[in-house]
C-alpha cells in the first residue's frame, strides 16, 4: 500500500491542504480533488497544452508536475484566470473571432495568450504563433486564435478613453 502525501498550497487564492498519493499529478489533482475541472488533460505527455496552468506564476504542463512537487507553490487555474477579470478581454475576443469552436484547447490557450501578453504587451503574429505552438487546436486552424490575441494586445495598449 502507497501512503499519501501531505501538499499545502495556494490555488487561485485560496489555501489548500491536502493528502494525496504520490503519483498524482497536478493536472488530475486539481481537476479530481479541487474539482476545478477547466484544466483539461489531453495527451498526458505534456505535448498538447490542455493542461496549462501557473505555477508560481510561470506556465506549466499540469500533467507532467506531480501534486506533491507542487507544496509551497501558487498555482493559478482557468477558473482563477477568469473569476479574476485578467482575461476577460481575452475572453470576448476569443468569442468573437470564433476562436474557441469544440472548447477543449481554450483554457490552456488563454492561459498561454495571456502568458505570452504579460510578457510582450505587442506581440507580432509570427510571436504569437510561436508562443501558442505548444497548445494543440484541431478546430479552428489558429488563425481566429492569433486575431483574438492581436486584437487583444492592441486594445490593451490604447489609451484609456
Amino acid at each position: 500500500m502507497i501512503a499519501s502525501c501531505g501538499i499545502s498550497l495556494t490555488v487561485n487564492g485560496e489555501h489548500v491542504e491536502a493528502l494525496v498519493p504520490p503519483r498524482l499529478n497536478l493536472a488530475d489533482f486539481l481537476r479530481e480533488h479541487l474539482h476545478l475541472t477547466g484544466t483539461h488533460v489531453g495527451c498526458e505527455h505534456g505535448v498538447c497544452g490542455a493542461c496549462t496552468i501557473r505555477l508560481n506564476g510561470d506556465i506549466v504542463r499540469g500533467c507532467l508536475i506531480l501534486a506533491v512537487q507542487a507544496s509551497g507553490a501558487v498555482v493559478e487555474t482557468i477558473e482563477g484566470l477568469s473569476d479574476s477579470g485578467e482575461i476577460a478581454d481575452l475572453q470576448v475576443a476569443f468569442r468573437e473571432r470564433n476562436a474557441l469552436q469544440c472548447g477543449y484547447c481554450t483554457p490552456g490557450m488563454l492561459v498561454t495568450a495571456q502568458d505570452l501578453l504579460r510578457q510582450c504587451p505587442a506581440p507580432d503574429r509570427e510571436r504569437i504563433r510561436e508562443h501558442l505552438s505548444g497548445n494543440y487546436c484541431r478546430c479552428t486552424g489558429y488563425e481566429a486564435i492569433v486575431d483574438a490575441v492581436e486584437v487583444t494586445a492592441r486594445a490593451r495598449l490604447e489609451p484609456a478613453r
